[in-house]
């Protein structure tokens, strides 16, 4: 049964991440000529991320920040809305996930799904080496544009909290679980939600 959800899964983001680039390809034109328009630098914005079983891949976003933002300031660290390496539509991309909407050309690839665990970066919160059997155990499925830690928690827990949610997701794993993980990810998106949310100041924000 788990063979045939996963195949299912393939098969829908497939055809969920075509469908979606051919709708929305007049709001990445007018997302695009914003970003050349308001600020200097690529409209796209990429960075290497841990995928299925370790596998490192470039994720694609819409460009936030200023170019080289992740040498500046707080790093790859961003705690609030304020920050200053924040472009003007940036923060409006931010605060509506629209940046996030290049990554259907990942799920279309076949380095990302449309729901599965966040991919982080490979130096961030560990290294791949570093994370223990049962933290590992997150990825074994392809990384997602949304997933249980996102819609249940997102930033507003520690990471070592949010791969439990990662893991709890691969273990339970079904199509029906997507599909709730899909419309409420939605519902965060039309009603707003603080991305930058923290628990302890300094030690568990937002990474782009």
């Amino acid at each position: 049964m788990r063979q045939l959800n996963l195949f299912a899964k393939r098969l829908i983001d497939l055809l969920g991440s075509l469908t979606g680039l051919i709708i929305l390809l007049p709001v990445f034109v007018i997302i695009s000529i914003l970003i050349k328009l308001t600020s200097k630098g690529p409209i796209f914005f990429t960075q290497e991320r841990l995928g299925k079983n370790g596998k490192i891949f470039k994720i694609i976003k819409f460009r936030t920040m200023v170019v080289n933002a992740e040498k500046m300031g707080d790093r790859i660290a961003v705690k609030n809305e304020d920050d200053p390496r924040i472009t003007k539509v940036g923060k409006f991309l931010r605060a509506t996930s629209l940046d996030e909407l290049p990554q259907l050309l990942n799920v279309l690839k076949g380095d990302m799904s449309l729901v599965g665990p966040r991919p982080p970066v490979p130096y961030h919160p560990y290294k791949y080496e570093d994370y223990n059997n049962f933290q590992k155990r997150r990825f074994e499925m392809r990384p997602g544009m949304t997933g249980l830690a996102q819609v249940s928690v997102r930033n507003s827990v520690p990471w070592d909290e949010r791969i439990k949610l990662d893991v709890e997701y691969v273990e339970k794993f079904s199509i029906l679980l997507d599909i709730k993980i899909l419309f409420k990810t939605l519902q965060k998106i039309f009603y707003g939600e603080n991305i930058y949310l923290n628990v302890q100041e300094g030690k568990n924000v937002m990474v782009k």
